[in-house]
């Protein structure tokens, strides 16, 4: 990096900004956040009453959400890098109303294809919004990273009530037509979430005067910390993805109602981002890699509770596991990874790690269907133990191979 680089990054590093910025991305992941619970929840059980006899597609909505992740990382970062942050997430949002509508449209014409196109632009929307954690760190110091991070994982706390009860309250508006309300109302959350995007500031430094040409991705992917990072990010989303998917079905499959998976998918929520209050401190404190190792624990724990009984109790108890690890691993991945890359580099690596990540957690949300379908609630469970372990011990082998590498 020139001197003149330096200077300018030195200078773009304002905690003050990045801290207003922080509290607006809070707010607007409160109602982004809303959007996927929303989907989660509603698009296996709209698509299982679309479907004939053959459910094993119900889960299909929630996958094109996910491919549409993924499918739209490199997009956003290109947008965002040309736009800047505000225009790419005001755009964006304006866009998820569109498609909370078509949703609705589709709910009323009975149309399943018309409903995973909706579903499959919500998904374009959510790569936009994956960006938040990282327009909040664009500005912050080292030391202020994690927390700016968390701080904006921790309005996902709202979204984890907010998603649900709109559920709950719009799913009979159109009685008989089940959730076409909740899509209606889906889309005015979105267009609050615009508005409040349009305040946020984010200095454009990869675009200026003074911006050089980043290294390769070949040779940023090539780090053993970049490898850790994007794998850990990869098993503790995905592990989450496949859990939560299935979820619903199989609560409803074991006698439960909708409102007790819903309200599961509530406290599941609320714990994906209710430790970001004090995650990004605990980081501080204990270091990524611990809390990262903890996070992947726990969701082992989630998939040993899930096997132990299908009551009530043993659901929500499951999810809550499920969110903390889903916590602990993802902002502790995602923390990990912002080690690997420098100022000018940031939007192609952290698009290139999400386009990574949700390719994975597309597949793991199209399987979950699939697996619960044809094998069953129990063995979705018992595939979630050898994949934290795996990450367990990628994770054990950088922290050996780092501190070798500092002895010598």
């Amino acid at each position: 990096m020139t001197a003149t680089a330096a200077t300018a990054d030195a200078g773009f590093i304002d905690d003050g900004l990045a801290r207003r910025n922080a509290r607006l991305l809070a707010g607007a992941q409160a109602l982004g956040g809303a959007n996927a619970s929303i989907i989660f929840l509603t698009a296996p059980l709209v698509g299982s009453s679309l479907l004939g006899a053959d459910k094993s597609l119900a889960t299909l909505p929630v996958s094109f959400f996910v491919l549409g992740i993924a499918f739209g990382t490199i997009p956003a970062g290109a947008i965002m890098h040309r736009f800047g942050r505000r225009v790419g997430f005001t755009a964006a949002f304006l866009f998820s109303a569109l498609c909370s509508l078509l949703a609705a449209v589709a709910v009323f014409r009975a149309s399943f294809p018309l409903l995973c196109v909706a579903i499959l632009g919500q998904g374009l929307v959510g790569a936009f919004a994956q960006q938040f954690r990282f327009a909040a760190a664009d500005t912050a110091s080292e030391g202020f990273k994690p927390k700016a991070i968390s701080w904006v994982l921790a309005g996902g706390v709202l979204a984890g009530v907010v998603g649900p009860q709109t559920v709950i309250y719009t799913k009979d508006l159109f009685d008989p037509i089940l959730f076409a309300g909740t899509y209606i109302a889906q889309a005015g959350l979105a267009l609050v979430c615009c508005a409040i995007l349009s305040f946020i500031r984010v200095p454009n430094r990869e675009s200026g005067p003074v911006a050089v040409k980043g290294r390769p991705l070949k040779e940023i992917f090539a780090q053993r910390r970049f490898i850790v990072a994007a794998a850990c990010g990869v098993v503790s989303y995905s592990l989450m993805t496949f859990v939560m998917t299935a979820t619903p079905l199989a609560m409803v499959g074991c006698g439960l109602s909708t409102e007790d998976a819903a309200l599961g998918i509530q406290w599941h929520v609320i714990a994906m981002y209710g430790p970001s209050f004090f995650t990004g401190s605990l980081i501080a404190r204990f270091g990524k890699e611990r809390i990262v190792s903890i996070g992947l624990a726990l969701l082992s724990g989630c998939a040993i509770v899930a096997l132990n009984g299908v009551d009530v109790a043993h659901f929500w108890t499951a999810l809550v596991l499920l969110g903390v690890g889903w916590n602990f691993g993802f902002i502790g991945a995602t923390a990990m990874l912002t080690d690997t890359y420098r100022p000018n580099e940031r939007t192609r690596v952290q698009s290139a790690n999400d386009f990574l990540v949700f390719g994975f957690v597309a597949a793991a949300s199209f399987s979950s269907g699939k697996i619960l379908h044809i094998f069953g609630w129990e063995t979705v469970n018992w595939i979630v133990i050898p994949f934290s372990a795996a990450a367990l011990l990628l994770l054990g082998w950088l922290v050996l191979a780092e501190r070798r590498t500092v002895a010598s």
